[in-house]
């Protein structure tokens, strides 16, 4: 993988499209409006953190001596903990999903204050 940043966030960003247009189409009367805004906020925050690790990939080539791979993987585990349990809490109607949603929102906090550490932090 040349840059598992781009890769994986192309790939995250597909996905939410994907997810997002299955949300504004296939769940619109499926589910009552207030799930549908907790399933389109998991969208959100999924575009939001795949364009964030397209663009920690480019602030990567930029600077190869500094190590970016705690937000890559503050991104990533993110996505899954709180965008994947707003669908799956949406889906499935378990609140167990709804009460792990808050973890995946600390770990995308945590991926930006790191992006924030690395990019201040001197190179090596």
């Amino acid at each position: 993988m040349k840059n598992k940043f781009i890769t994986l966030g192309s790939l995250w960003m597909s996905l939410a499209v994907m997810l997002g247009a299955f949300g504004a189409h296939g769940l619109k009367k499926l589910v009552s409006e207030e799930l549908l805004k907790v399933f389109e906020t998991g969208t959100r925050y999924h575009l939001y953190h795949g364009l964030g690790l397209l663009i920690v990939g480019l602030i990567s080539l930029h600077y190869p001596k500094k190590n970016f791979n705690l937000s890559f993987w503050a991104f990533n585990i993110g996505i899954l903990l709180f965008s994947f349990n707003c669908y799956l809490y949406v889906l499935t109607g378990i609140k167990l999903f709804a009460m792990i949603i808050p973890i995946g929102g600390v770990s995308f906090i945590f991926g930006w204050l790191v992006l924030f550490y690395t990019s201040i932090r001197p190179e090596p």
